[in-house]
């Protein structure tokens, strides 16, 4: 599977905005471009959470019937305006890019086959979080510790705090009731 690396970036954590949900479900809505192979598409990650700091891109998790029908109809997904980077490190992945016009990523997408073991761990780990504000509150203190670490590179500060998060989402697997 083609795989192209995004450049990293500054890492700038962003206030909870309000906004961020709606922002998705727009974004969300764009991809019914997919047809019907789209089974669903869900907000994930930091910005999902209410009252937690995040980098302020929404991620998104379009599940699919079939990962080589959306292979197939990659050129769909770049008339939206997304790059398209392949498995990028996760087995079964498609992770695709949309950039504003001054090259400011706004979405990721994490798409999966419906019955990949990583749906639930990102379901998880959002539904965790938005259960357990001390757990959120932690996690916003590691996301500032790899920020410190690594404010000018995104890939480096998403590494530092790759351990940690791997320890939370392993939590939040345990508590899941979706399992």
């Amino acid at each position: 599977m083609e795989t192209s690396m995004p450049r990293p970036f500054p890492v700038v954590l962003a206030p909870y905005d309000p906004e961020w949900p709606r922002l998705a479900a727009r974004h969300g809505e764009r991809l019914l471009a997919l047809g019907p192979n789209l089974v669903a598409v869900h907000h994930i990650g930091s910005t999902a959470a209410p009252g937690l700091a995040a980098k302020p891109i929404i991620d998104l998790m379009p599940l699919v019937a079939d990962l080589a029908a959306l292979d197939r109809v990659r050129a769909r997904v770049e008339a939206l305006g997304y790059a398209w980077h392949g498995e990028y490190g996760i087995e079964g992945r498609r992770y695709c890019t949309l950039s504003d016009a001054a090259g400011a990523r706004r979405v990721q997408l994490h798409c999966f086959d419906e019955n990949s073991p990583n749906v639930g761990r990102h379901l998880a780990l959002r539904d965790y979080l938005i259960a357990h504000p001390e757990a959120a509150r932690a996690y916003e203190a590691e996301k500032r510790r790899a920020q410190a670490l690594h404010p000018s590179d995104s890939h480096a500060y998403c590494a530092a705090k790759s351990a940690w998060v791997q320890a939370l989402e392993a939590e939040a697997l345990a508590w899941w009731p979706n399992r």
